[in-house]
């Protein structure tokens, strides 16, 4: 009798685990290569993956990529738990009620990167320098990290216009020929940098201290602690299977880790810098 209602309980667990609606997870990734489209194939694949390592039903996570800003938005609308970049975190975190909890590992990069600011050789010795010129960045979708990315001794002018970019190599020309222009590079870019030709005519102005390159976070209280919690064991048992690490090195990435304490000190104290 006891086996018989045992069974029967985990039968009703089972079955109301099913019955829960799917979490939809998106990841947005502005300026960044890749359509929707694109994207899809490997999103599934990582949903799939993370269902699984959750314990859950096929199904029960759906995932899409937003290439874009206003994609982003429109999809964060409904969803449930969202992969953003830091600028999108910082710039959208407050009116959306997004919760960091993960640190994305990215391939080749790491949990941090480094962002850089570059200008014209000689052009550029002090942020008051830089309120003549343009900042084209990927983040530029951001104004407000892009001034403030550098950290205090270096926060750019009010003034700075900033203009969002995915043409770095060609904002990078354009500041190594004169213009009237800056390049804030991130992690990736700015490894790169000194491969290009006419690195020797570029300056790198400033750093950036290591920050998260990108966090997953929840949207509001659409994801009840209850769920979260098998979901994000999950997100940290994927490198661990074959069909996780896989579906992980789909879509460019190692792996997650807690978004610890001194992380997101730093987070905050870039998301209140003075102005």
């Amino acid at each position: 009798m006891r086996l018989a209602l045992a069974l029967a309980s985990l039968l009703a667990a089972t079955s109301a685990r099913a019955a829960e609606p799917p979490v939809t997870f998106v990841a947005c990734a502005p300026g960044y290569p890749g359509s929707t489209a694109e994207a899809q194939p490997s999103m599934d694949a990582f949903a799939a993956a993370l269902a699984k390592a959750a314990g859950w039903a096929e199904g029960q996570v759906v995932a899409g990529y937003a290439p874009t800003e206003k994609d982003g938005l429109a999809r964060l609308a409904e969803a449930a738990v969202a992969l953003v970049p830091l600028p999108f975190y910082l710039k959208h975190a407050q009116p959306l009620h997004l919760t960091a909890h993960l640190v994305v590992e990215q391939k080749g990069l790491g949990p941090t990167e480094t962002w850089t600011l570059v200008a014209k050789k000689g052009r550029v010795a002090k942020p008051a320098d830089v309120a003549g010129l343009t900042v084209l960045s990927i983040a530029g979708y951001a104004p407000d990290f892009v001034r403030a990315v550098l950290g205090p001794a270096w926060r750019l002018p009010e003034a700075t216009a900033v203009k969002e970019s995915a043409q770095v190599l060609s904002a990078l020309r354009r500041a190594a020929q004169g213009e009237d222009v800056a390049v804030l590079l991130d992690g990736a870019q700015g490894k790169a940098l000194a491969s290009l030709p006419f690195a020797a005519d570029l300056d790198v102005v400033a750093h950036s201290a290591p920050l998260p390159a990108a966090l997953v976070t929840t949207v509001g209280s659409r994801l009840p602690a209850a769920r979260w919690a098998p979901l994000e064991r999950g997100l940290l048992a994927l490198p661990k299977q074959p069909d996780g690490a896989a579906a992980l090195d789909g879509i460019r990435m190692v792996g997650f880790m807690p978004a610890d304490k001194a992380t997101l000190q730093a987070v905050r104290a870039l998301a209140v810098a003075p102005k």
